[in-house]
């Protein structure tokens, strides 16, 4: 037996163990840091939009350090399925040369964000399986149950697939809520009783637990959206019945419900013990999707006016989140582009990369406020100066004034927040009472006010270059406009309410005339969004065009 000194081996041991520490310390740090992801939510069934936060380089830069894949580029389309069925998706079949020409295409995806040294996301809707899975294995009945037996097999087979066959998958980001299939023509997706915590979200997450997080050590961030995003007690009964891993954590939107103003702070952020990533969207599919000046970073870091009548034990912004508790703080997940159906179609993400920016950035430094990030984005990315500053910061805070008063009121008197969304309108109930409809009408006139100031703001400051300025200006007075428009609807729908017919020929005059100087800007401004229309009727209840000419011939 050899016998080594002591006084030899013992500071090689200390260097070994210091080293093992460092490692360990470091891989503590990499798995504690906050997440900051971005997703391009492209229109399903369209062309994917031409967008620079497709690049996985320029949000890097911005500061991100996750992309998440959208829906339709997740590994879920892609794989072969061999490992259960060759005869799944043979070779030499129309589905499996469309399911490889996917997998080519999103490994070059991939590969342009390992490049950049970005953690790869995939968005997928579960249950989604191949057509010919289902009609081979006769369970067209069963399939979108995760607690049948098959079910269960096929999923565990999925993702092994997805993750050996896309080795360089960091997580999957997993909803249920909803299942497209606008771009999916050979695979079949369901999911029964989404919103039961016992029946499907339990034992459906204990699976993805298991298979993800705990066998291959990889990241599962599982979605609440339109599943249990509202109710306190389902969420609860997840929370208890699944235990805590590092890898796991839940996606909460800022808001409940869809990303509307005026609806409620979520209940769900800051409870529970699971840790939580917030979804913010950037280009707000029910406010423009980035054709006007819409700054919504502030109101989601320090809180929305509509919040701030909250019980002050209550959670009202992310700021606060952060600092009550910090140990369930998983990062910052921002959709830079997306939502939604259609149009507006932008052609400058000016006004989107400042609320991406602003959030990628205070993600991962919460100890700055929002306004210290804001004046960084002023000065480094549109080289603002002095005064300058001052002006665009009260021009994007005016911005969220006038938008929650134009499509709603800050006490959410609109019940049906989806009255106007994408590049439609709809018809505008009025208010729930007339305290309430008294505040609509007031309100949509303080709107209007702002967005003036706001143009005047956009006319006033020395931007970096000419093409910046017009675009300033530009979209200021699309937001002008389009809120004009609103302004008409909401006085026509009070005076039809009335029997004020005097009121009506007098608000339809309006309409008409808003319509006619909206209709002109692409004529002067080349760089403004595609317009609202006022045929478009997708997801819209009551179009309101009709329903004005409904008017016109009754008065």
């Amino acid at each position: 037996m050899i016998k080594l000194k002591t006084h030899i081996v013992l500071p090689y041991i200390i260097v070994l163990l210091s080293c093992v520490c460092s490692i360990h310390i470091k891989a503590q740090v990499k798995n504690n840091a906050p997440l900051i992801l971005d997703m391009v939510h492209h229109n399903p069934g369209e062309i994917p939009y031409k967008s620079v936060y497709n690049d996985p380089a320029v949000i890097k830069e911005m500061g991100y350090n996750g992309k998440v894949y959208f829906l339709f580029e997740s590994p879920a389309l892609a794989i072969n399925w061999e490992s259960v069925d060759v005869d799944i998706l043979p070779k030499g079949s129309e589905e499996r040369k469309w399911v490889d020409d996917k997998a080519l295409q999103i490994k070059k995806m991939h590969a342009a964000s390992k490049a950049q040294g970005m953690a790869i996301y995939a968005m997928s809707d579960l249950v989604l399986f191949p057509k010919r899975l289902i009609k081979k294995y006769k369970i067209e009945s069963t399939f979108g149950n995760p607690n049948n037996v098959q079910t269960e097999k096929f999923i565990r087979a999925q993702i092994n697939e997805m993750f050996d066959q896309f080795s360089d998958l960091d997580g999957l980001v997993v909803r249920i809520g909803e299942t497209y299939l606008h771009d999916a023509p050979f695979h079949q997706g369901a999911i029964k009783d989404k919103s039961n915590a016992k029946k499907t979200i339990i034992p459906l997450m204990q699976i993805l637990r298991e298979e993800i997080c705990v066998k291959r050590n990889k990241q599962l961030i599982f979605r609440t959206w339109n599943a249990f995003d509202r109710d306190m007690e389902t969420y609860l009964k997840v929370n208890d019945a699944i235990e805590p891993h590092q890898n796991l954590i839940i996606s909460i939107k800022q808001c409940e419900g869809d990303f509307h103003r005026a609806r409620p702070f979520s209940k769900l952020i800051g409870q529970g013990r699971h840790r939580q990533i917030i979804e913010v969207q950037a280009a707000r599919e029910y406010e423009g999707k980035g054709a006007y000046p819409n700054y919504i970073a502030n109101g989601v870091i320090e809180g929305f006016e509509e919040h701030a009548r909250m019980p002050e034990e209550e959670i009202n912004s992310i700021s606060e989140f952060v600092e009550k508790r910090p140990d369930l703080y998983a990062g910052i997940w921002t959709w830079s582009r997306g939502g939604g159906w259609d149009g507006p179609y932008i052609k400058n993400e000016m006004w989107c990369d400042l609320n991406a920016w602003v959030m990628a950035q205070w993600g991962q430094n919460t100890e700055k406020s929002e306004a210290f990030i804001f004046n960084r984005y002023a000065t480094e990315r549109l080289h603002l100066k002095g005064k300058d500053i001052i002006k665009f910061r009260k021009l994007c805070l005016l911005s969220a004034e006038a938008v929650i008063r134009g499509r709603n009121t800050t006490y959410n008197d609109i019940s049906d927040v989806w009255w106007t969304r994408d590049q439609g309108i709809g018809w505008p109930a009025p208010a729930k009472d007339l305290v309430g409809q008294s505040r609509n009408l007031e309100q949509k006139e303080e709107s209007i006010a702002k967005w003036k100031e706001i143009v005047k703001l956009a006319k006033s400051i020395h931007w970096d270059s000419e093409e910046t300025r017009k675009h300033a200006i530009a979209s200021s007075k699309y937001g002008l406009g389009v809120y004009k428009i609103y302004r008409a609807l909401v006085y026509l729908s009070d005076a039809e309410a009335k029997g004020d017919k005097k009121g009506i020929v007098k608000w339809i005059k309006i309409y008409d005339k808003s319509w006619a100087e909206y209709n002109k800007l692409p004529e002067k401004y080349r760089s403004v969004a595609t317009l609202y229309t006022q045929d478009y009727n997708r997801h819209i209840k009551n179009n309101a065009d009709k329903k004005v000419n409904e008017l016109r011939q009754h008065n």
